[in-house]
């Protein structure tokens, strides 16, 4: 990154009660990911179409149709990936005892452009349907207060511009119309709106999650819902999808629904297993995600049953032509 790009550096004082909240992933599963392989086959960019997914192995692989015999490397090697336009994110973690994230940002050949990193272990990762903006969350240690020593840093590039923000636990945060103040504030899971200037997260303070919508140039988040995580905006725009906290068991207190954004309606999906994971769209009909070692997809609109479409597989993102 050249000395002429601007860095935004917001960091705040925020943590979050991982046990209160509920984020629930394994940062020692993370680390431990261990020594890895990459996928046999030719090395493809970014802007082929198709299912890109991380394998068992921790390569990032294209899937040409249904299992392991059809994929194809990538070369890459990452804890979260994702894809959209001409841009891929590559998030991986380094070290074990005191982990550090790389997160690589790529062209539509998967060179990298830039390189960031951080304090912590990689959770989440997304791309702007345009390919501009890149979002990325980590788990971090250090923030001593509400009892917890865990909490999370989000941050977003531009890549037209160059800006980066660090954490966006800085950014003005309104909940019923009033601008709030308080250090527990706390973001995860970007997912970005074609306009490349609005964005979803979820935000959590005062022991509550919320669905905010974000405005990059007016530089504001706006609270919209309550429970409500790991967001994934359809690709039409018009709907949410999400993992939702229905009880307060620590092995299974999420289940994915979608929400419509016009009117508020919540639609529960035909999985009935937790989830925990930042589901993606594969077109305005289906979502994916990762559970129990492999990805599986189900309608957006309740019906339907999973199905299971990459074994030993996780972080799925579909690329289209």
């Amino acid at each position: 990154m050249t000395s002429m790009r601007k860095r935004v550096v917001l960091v705040g004082a925020a943590a979050l009660v991982l046990a209160g909240v509920g984020i629930g992933y394994s940062l020692y599963a993370v680390a431990r990911s261990g020594d890895r392989v990459h996928a046999a086959g030719d090395v493809v960019p970014a802007t082929d179409h198709g299912l890109y997914v991380r394998d068992s192995e921790g390569s990032v692989v294209l899937q040409d149709g249904g299992g392991a015999p059809g994929r194809t490397g990538t070369g890459l090697e990452c804890n979260r990936f994702y894809a959209a336009g001409d841009t891929a994110v590559c998030v991986s973690v380094e070290g074990s005892l005191k982990p550090t994230t790389k997160v690589e940002v790529l062209d539509a050949d998967l060179t990298p452009t830039e390189t960031f990193t951080y304090s912590g272990v990689p959770t989440r990762a997304r791309v702007s349907p345009s390919g501009r903006m890149v979002a990325w969350t980590v788990f971090v240690t250090g923030d001593n207060y509400a009892g917890t020593n865990f909490s999370t840093r989000t941050g977003i590039y531009d890549r037209d511009t160059g800006r980066i923000v660090d954490s966006l636990e800085g950014i003005p945060l309104y909940i019923d119309g009033e601008r709030v103040h308080r250090v527990d504030v706390n973001y995860w899971g970007v997912t970005f709106a074609e306009d490349d200037d609005t964005f979803f997260a979820t935000v959590s303070t005062a022991g509550t999650t919320y669905l905010v919508e974000g405005d990059v140039s007016e530089w504001s988040a706006t609270a919209l819902r309550e429970n409500v995580e790991c967001p994934s905006l359809s690709p039409d725009g018009t709907r949410i999808v999400f993992k939702k906290r229905v009880n307060d068991s620590v092995d299974d207190p999420w289940r994915l629904y979608v929400l419509d954004l016009a009117t508020m309606q919540e639609t529960p999906l035909a999985e009935d297993r937790n989830v925990d994971d930042q589901a993606a769209w594969i077109d305005d009909d289906t979502v994916a995600y990762g559970v129990d070692g492999g990805v599986w997809s189900v309608s957006a609109d309740g019906a339907g049953q999973p199905e299971l479409i990459a074994e030993d597989a996780s972080s799925p993102a579909m690329v289209h032509d």
